[in-house]
């Protein structure tokens, strides 16, 4: 599951039911500059990855360009602020239809989207893992006890698995239940808005236009309330029309978790996700309707730097490889992992994948590749996830613990939570997994904005934007310094986040404190200045 709006809109609309059904004042959005996510906290008092100073470090030195690939929902190959940062293949032709560099992935001249298939087609909405694993073993071991089954491992699984589903499930119902007439209720009062606003059916309204509006009764008055209850939660520069098509989605996302459709991979890739065989599947289309994502991701890591447009990406001198492997929904174990031996085959020294599942029915298949990408010395990074967990307590995948035993924390994979803006008990974002263990470092996450879809910017929370923006540090620093292997990528990173002791803040999905540096394996928050500085006296050792 990409790891992006849900969280925000859950949160959003019990916000909003208390401010709907309520005596609500009106609530003023919380401020913050576009790029505080690159700031110096000493010196423009947000936490911030010290970009600027940074620069200012190698200023005069030479870089050399370091190709990074984003798995996840696409890209937008047309957008401003990517025009000569995408890698190209330079043995593939364009639009000729044939495998020109004999790869097995005909025109892949970008990159390549493994939920594509014949005719355009997209497995672009899936169900969560746990529903497609449950509806898998239901029919062998539904009327079992643990007395009768004869493969005790595998009914071991299907307890969990059963678990998980019933949990997803009924936590589904109840959303949806409590969600809907909320629903109802925004696309209602947007009528209203736009009537008094002398707005067309299909336009849209923000923040200013509704501040601006100074309703006459005081049903209206709530109705104001209630948007400006929803613009301050999910960014004050999104639209009315952005809220409905997300609320929708995770409407239906919910709905799809209750009632899934078992058929759509078969329908749109044509493959088996339950089989690795070596054979190609997909299509070369990177631009998806749910694309906005990965183009989010792709911003932080390289958008064009100082064009007038857009953001300013972490890294000046990147080629971003899009791969797609995450629907809107659980990704499949064998995307995963053909993505990131193609991300390896192409050539990518960094890979960066923000998405998550709480189950990996095929996980052999994922460790193969990360240690296929150790073996050609890739860093991978790696989102901890918006559950408010501990992951030294509970799994999410992928990640660094080898079925095998072989790992537990290997050396070319970074693991990343979100921290917010201001030194503050909210340092931690509330809805970061942690683990002084399994999470490596903290990065910002919490209200950060990048190159949006059809659209200049969008601003969003998330580890899925914590964990580009170390990417983008990561590959900032091997731009200037090249012969770093993907170890010492890792110990740069992490050596870079100064452990913020005595700094207590709120566990994140709690109200108790606890001190920053027990949320995480650095205990800090990456740092792009420090990182150069630590770089600059190490001696590469990449081969």
């Amino acid at each position: 599951m990409i790891y992006k709006i849900p969280r925000a809109i859950a949160a959003a609309f019990c916000f909003c039911i208390c401010v709907y059904t309520a005596s609500a004042q009106q609530t003023t959005p919380v401020n913050l500059p576009t790029n505080w996510f690159s700031l110096d906290v000493t010196a423009d008092g947000y936490y911030g990855i010290s970009l600027d100073k940074a620069y200012n470090f190698v200023k005069g030195k030479r870089s050399k360009t370091v190709l990074v690939s984003i798995v996840d929902s696409g890209i937008d190959t047309a957008q401003a602020d990517f025009q000569g940062i995408l890698w190209t293949n330079p043995h593939e032709k364009a639009g000729n239809g044939k495998d020109d560099d004999k790869n097995g992935y005909a025109d892949d001249l970008h990159g390549w989207n493994f939920i594509g298939g014949p005719g355009a087609k997209c497995d672009c909405k899936e169900t969560l893992e746990e529903v497609r694993e449950y509806e898998r073993l239901k029919q062998k071991y539904q009327t079992l006890t643990d007395k009768t089954p004869t493969d005790k491992k595998e009914y071991a699984y299907w307890l969990h698995v059963q678990h998980l589903r019933d949990s997803s499930v009924n936590k589904a119902q109840t959303e949806l239940k409590q969600l809907t007439p909320i629903m109802n209720a925004m696309v209602k009062t947007s009528g209203i808005i736009k009537k008094t606003l002398k707005l067309q059916p299909s336009q849209s309204f923000g923040l200013t236009e509704v501040q601006r509006w100074t309703p006459q009764s005081d049903t209206l008055k709530d109705v104001k309330y209630l948007w400006i209850s929803m613009f301050t939660a999910l960014g004050s520069n999104t639209t009315s029309t952005k809220i409905l098509k997300d609320y929708s989605d995770y409407l239906a996302k919910l709905t799809s978790t209750i009632n899934p459709d078992l058929d759509i991979r078969k329908s749109t890739v044509g493959d088996d996700p339950n089989v690795q065989d070596g054979k190609v599947y997909g299509n070369n289309i990177l631009k998806l309707d749910q694309s906005f994502h990965g183009n989010m991701v792709a911003g932080f890591i390289g958008a064009k730097r100082n064009n007038g447009y857009g953001i300013n990406g972490v890294a000046d001198n990147v080629r971003l490889m899009p791969i797609i492997a995450s629907p809107d929904g659980d990704e499949y174990d064998k995307d995963v992992a053909n993505a990131i031996y193609y991300a390896v085959n192409n050539g990518a020294k960094i890979i960066n994948m923000s998405f998550g599942k709480k189950l990996s029915p095929h996980k052999e298949w994922v460790d193969g590749a990360f240690k296929y990408a150790a073996a050609h010395d890739v860093l991978l990074v790696t989102a901890s996830g918006n559950d408010s967990q501990n992951l030294d307590d509970v799994q999410d995948f992928p990640n660094d613990t080898f079925l095998d035993g072989s790992s537990t924390d290997a050396d070319n994979v970074i693991n990343v939570g979100a921290s917010g803006p201001k030194a503050d008990k909210s340092l931690a974002a509330d809805f970061s997994n942690y683990g002084k263990k399994n999470v490596d470092v903290f990065a910002p996450g919490v209200k950060v904005t990048s190159v949006g879809l059809n659209k200049e910017t969008e601003t969003e929370d998330g580890t899925s934007f914590s964990s580009p923006i170390t990417a983008g540090v990561a590959a900032l620093v091997l731009e200037y310094y090249p012969d770093l292997s993907a170890r010492q990528l890792k110990q740069v990173l992490i050596q870079s986040a100064k452990p913020l002791t005595g700094f207590m803040v709120n566990r994140p999905g709690t109200t108790t404190t606890v001190d920053f540096t027990a949320l995480s394996k650095s205990g800090g928050i990456v740092n792009a200045y420090e990182a150069l500085m630590i770089a600059s006296t190490m001696k590469g050792e990449r081969k």
